[in-house]
């Protein structure tokens, strides 16, 4: 996923040669993120950074860090603890003009340039349906682990203009698509 991500914040900011990831030590996937978007970043040939935040003074220090490290673009790890702190995260990238992608189009509707992840309503729908095969007698046991099968792409083109981006061809062909557009 957060691959992926990689590739859609490249799209948009393809000046971007320094790319920062923000984690929470604390979130049980935090090496596998860390590695992930490591091994992505070195295929494109990226400098890559980690930054890590467990308190919200540590955000604070997070994008410091990342401005002194000179980051074109920041990839927001999936964690809760982000989510909580969203509109604090929202605000530093905009205070230090780097553009960052999210997990959740809440972080795009709070002012965020883009997000990618999986749809929550589609998430809410499979949990409905996993909860009636339960109330009809499936073993809970039994049922197979499920995935995400939607994924949400959110761009707030305020934001991309107010950071000097213009959309890139590819991504205007995304974003024709995309689950939402907020001008």
């Amino acid at each position: 996923m957060n691959a992926k991500r990689l590739q859609l914040l490249s799209e948009l900011v393809p000046q971007a040669r320094v790319i920062g990831l923000l984690v929470n030590p604390n979130y049980p996937g935090a090496d596998d993120m860390i590695r992930g978007v490591g091994e992505a970043a070195r295929a494109k040939g990226l400098q890559f950074n980690v930054v890590k935040a467990r308190t919200e003074a540590e955000i604070d220090d997070a994008y410091a860090s990342l401005v002194q490290l000179q980051a074109h673009a920041v990839i927001v790890g999936n964690d809760t603890f982000f989510d909580g702190r969203r509109e604090q995260i929202v605000s530093l990238a905009s205070q230090k003009a780097i553009p960052a992608i999210y997990m959740a189009r809440e972080f795009v509707l709070a002012g965020g340039l883009t997000s990618y992840g999986p749809s929550i309503a589609s998430a809410y729908r499979q949990v409905g349906a996993y909860v009636g095969r339960i109330l009809a007698g499936d073993k809970p046991a039994e049922l197979p682990v499920q995935q995400a099968v939607k994924f949400d792409l959110a761009i707030n083109a305020r934001t991309a203009k107010a950071l000097g981006l213009t959309v890139p061809l590819t991504l205007q062909a995304i974003q024709a698509i995309a689950d939402e557009v907020i001008e």
